[in-house]
């Protein structure tokens, strides 16, 4: 639950990177900034099971990385932030609802 609190603000960085990778002068340490944060958030979500948050960040971390034009990659990279915080609200809704055999009139 803890890392789930935390990732509001890292959800937020990624969408100002995207937005500052948009901009007609791109720097490389914004793009390696970037590709830290989405390893960061795909090891600590792989390591929590929370295999959808992994495996976008994930993808978005290979987007960042690969070749191909930088439209292409903002493009891309904002179509998986959605994507992303779909994954997270879902993982929050999980791990904030109780599950039907922990109700306490059972």
């Amino acid at each position: 639950m803890a890392f789930l609190e935390l990732l509001p603000q890292k959800l937020q960085r990624i969408y100002s990177l995207v937005e500052r990778l948009a901009l007609p002068k791109v720097d490389e340490t914004t793009l390696r900034g970037l590709g830290r944060l989405l390893d960061d958030i795909k090891g600590n979500s792989a390591a929590l099971s929370l295999s959808g948050l992994a495996e976008t960040a994930g993808r978005m971390g290979m987007l960042v990385r690969g070749g191909g034009g930088m439209p292409m990659k903002v493009r891309g990279l904002r179509e998986l932030n959605s994507s992303l915080k779909v994954n997270y609200d879902t993982a929050l809704r999980r791990a904030t609802t109780p599950e039907a055999g922990d109700s306490p009139d059972a």
